[in-house]
């Protein structure tokens, strides 16, 4: 996507929120923004400790669905490559010539596995998490098709109840189908445990991993007991990577949010007690919103509200204001209370949102600030790509 579009031939306002150079006071809302100073810290912060931990860092692309993010990764933060969940997000980044991408779910549809097999000609590696064998054979087919080869994780289910087998032998009985299967490599293990990442207790989060890591070192010791050798052990996520890191199995993270990080992660706590949007990460994404009407004496109401976030994780936090609180929202119109009134029509404001990934799905551009300027303007690539 980028490769085509010329952000200098479109017009502010109506295909863009703003352009290269102009003040930050100047852009339209509501829009995406990144504060790019933050942004890059963040991203340096956790390649520095993937390298200092001797693990690879696979970005989680389905975040911030931006192939200029994944890139800016790549060089600041050592990253290996990204995870994408669909498809149709894998192609934006290898079209745009990421060279190691991991759909981290199952593809199953016919033509959803055509697809998946013509994307190494664009010169990549393309890993695909299996959990039924009968999948295998469907996957061997397309890359045979297209004279392509398909690297596979099998997913184990180590506790989030989603996708991935449920027991070692499972492990071992799809992995030897895919070594068996031509035009297919057994790659590893996907063992991401997604469903403790936002749970607000340190302790509680280790103890959900410390289960998860006895599966799958299990799994990796039964899988190496045939004749087979693991390159990789995938996952770890914004809330839990310093356990996958330490546990001496796996030996790849594929950690997201903790480039922009959003309001629900923001309220976790390391082992201190501490929020981690209080010291280990930044906020670095925020919406950016104008106050459009002041006619409630209590109340302003700003112009980002359900169309501009997704508010499953619950409502935005307004940056760096406890005087005034975003309370409610509907489709165009967010509710902010205000009991001293002093705020102002067009007044801007900087929102938290709740959970990034959604909420960067539906907008086209990212907006990218340092010192009160624009500086870059970059498409959210993906966006859209749900298929």
């Amino acid at each position: 996507m980028t490769a085509f579009i010329r952000p200098e031939e479109l017009e502010v306002g109506y295909d863009i929120p703003a352009a290269i150079g102009m003040d930050e006071s100047e852009i339209q809302t509501p829009c995406l923004i990144l504060d790019l100073d933050a942004l890059e810290r963040n991203i340096k912060k956790m390649g520095d400790y993937a390298k200092a931990h001797g693990m690879r860092h696979r970005v989680h692309g389905k975040m911030h669905k931006s192939v200029d993010v994944a890139r800016l990764q790549e060089k600041l933060g050592g990253a290996v490559g990204v995870c994408c969940q669909k498809p149709s997000e894998a192609e934006v980044f290898a079209r745009a010539g990421i060279k190691d991408v991991l759909v981290s779910n199952q593809v199953r549809d016919p033509l959803k596995i055509d697809r998946l097999a013509r994307l190494p000609k664009h010169g990549g590696r393309i890993i695909v998490c299996v959990d039924d064998i009968e999948n295998v054979a469907d996957l061997s087919a397309a890359a045979q098709k297209h004279g392509t080869e398909l690297h596979c994780f099998v997913e184990i289910d180590c506790g989030a109840g989603r996708c991935g087998v449920n027991s070692t032998s499972e492990v071992v009985t799809i992995a030897q189908a895919i070594d068996a299967a031509p035009n297919l490599i057994f790659t590893g293990i996907q063992a991401y445990q997604g469903a403790m990442q936002h749970m607000a207790s340190y302790d509680e989060r280790k103890a959900k991993l410390d289960a998860a890591i006895a599966m799958v070192r299990d799994a990796v010791d039964a899988v190496k007991a045939v004749g087979l050798e693991p390159e990789l052990v995938s996952g770890g996520g914004t809330g839990s990577y310093y356990f996958e890191s330490n546990s001496g199995v796996y030996n790849e993270l594929q950690c997201g949010s903790y480039a922009f990080m959003d309001a629900d992660y923001g309220r976790i706590l390391d082992k201190d007690g501490k929020r981690i949007d209080q010291g280990e990460w930044e906020n670095a994404l925020f919406i950016l919103t104008s106050v459009m009407s002041h006619t409630k004496a209590d109340k302003a109401i700003c112009d980002a509200g359900l169309k501009a976030q997704s508010v499953d994780s619950g409502l935005p936090f307004i940056y760096g204001r406890d005087d005034v609180e975003y309370i409610k929202c509907s489709d165009e119109h967010g509710v902010i209370s205000d009991p001293q009134g002093v705020l102002k029509v067009n007044d801007k404001l900087k929102l938290v949102p709740g959970h990034c990934d959604p909420t960067c799905n539906v907008h086209d551009w990212y907006v990218g600030v340092r010192n009160g300027k624009v500086e870059a303007l970059w498409p959210v690539s993906a966006r859209g790509k749900v298929f």
